[in-house]
């Protein structure tokens, strides 16, 4: 069973279509990176997760559906939003406790290692912190209690490059210990990083969606390559783009399908070196993000 199961969900705000139709899946153990632009739909869809919106068509999180488990279903789940409000008067320190508490968490321990972690001072009150360190009582409360779903909606908003590498280092934790993540985040770096799956959303509807592996294949490889032959007709191949030699270095692109084949063509000009390079995220999202425009 699915930790997260969406199909044909779709969700309008009066006449404007927010969602179109959306298919999504977490697996237990997996991490899957939900991306896409701003205002394709990816918040919206997490709020239906989260049973703060109701959607039309079948949403089911721990097999129940959020709407009407809501409350069942956040004792088993942790989520931080990109952008935390708190309660001013309490310190971060109270803040963290009555998160742990409302979900019956007593991992105190672990708690205390996190606020060292992120280098955090739980006395001050809520109204005197930064961007960065309200983030940071939302990802300790978060990464301190023991549950099955976590859900973090661009997480690492606000924090330095340091404590972005703490949050993927417990990403990796959590995600050793068999639980299941959902990450939306615009930095596609960071999703490169953690994610074995991705899901692109774009005007409300999933454009792509696999693990991140497969979906490399559907874009192309950079090739560096030396030779003791020259490159004869290598321009002229369907496969090949961007060719260009420069200094005896040989640079094109090859569609991933045809990869194979082309170094196969490759290891008859004698090769000195060689060095492929697949496509990153950014690329593959570009790619399809702008295949979608047309």
């Amino acid at each position: 069973m699915s930790v997260i199961s969406l199909k044909d969900v779709s969700k309008n705000f009066g006449k404007t279509e927010a969602l179109k139709g959306v298919y999504l899946e977490l697996q237990k153990g997996e991490i899957l990176g939900f991306i896409g632009p701003n205002g394709a739909g990816k918040t919206t869809t997490i709020r239906i997760i989260l049973g703060i919106l109701k959607g039309a068509g079948d949403s089911k999180v721990f097999g129940l559906d959020p709407w009407k488990d809501a409350i069942e279903i956040h004792k088993n789940l942790s989520y931080v939003p990109g952008d935390v409000n708190l309660w001013p008067n309490l310190t971060g320190g109270e803040v963290i406790d009555l998160f742990l508490k409302l979900k019956k968490q007593k991992n105190s321990n672990y708690k205390e290692e996190l606020i060292e972690k992120f280098d955090f001072d739980p006395r001050k009150k809520c109204r005197t912190y930064s961007k960065g360190n309200r983030q940071k009582v939302a990802l300790i409360s978060a990464l301190a209690a023991d549950v099955d779903l976590y859900i973090f909606d661009e997480p690492t908003s606000g924090l330095d490059p340091l404590m972005e590498s703490i949050f993927q280092e417990e990403v990796h934790r959590i995600k050793r210990e068999g639980k299941s993540i959902l990450l939306s985040s615009h930095i596609l770096s960071e999703v490169e990083k953690l994610c074995g799956s991705i899901s692109i959303i774009k005007d409300g509807t999933i454009i792509e969606s696999g693990p991140l592996a497969e979906l490399r294949h559907l874009t192309m490889s950079k090739i560096k390559v030396r030779t003791r032959k020259p490159l004869s007709d290598f321009e002229s191949n369907h496969a090949v783009h961007d060719f260009h030699i420069n200094e005896g270095l040989t640079e094109f692109s090859v569609d991933g399908k045809n990869l194979g084949e082309i170094i196969s063509l490759i290891s008859k000009y004698d090769i000195l070196t060689l060095e492929t390079q697949p496509p990153t995220l950014e690329e593959l999202f570009m790619s399809h993000y702008e295949r979608t425009i047309q």
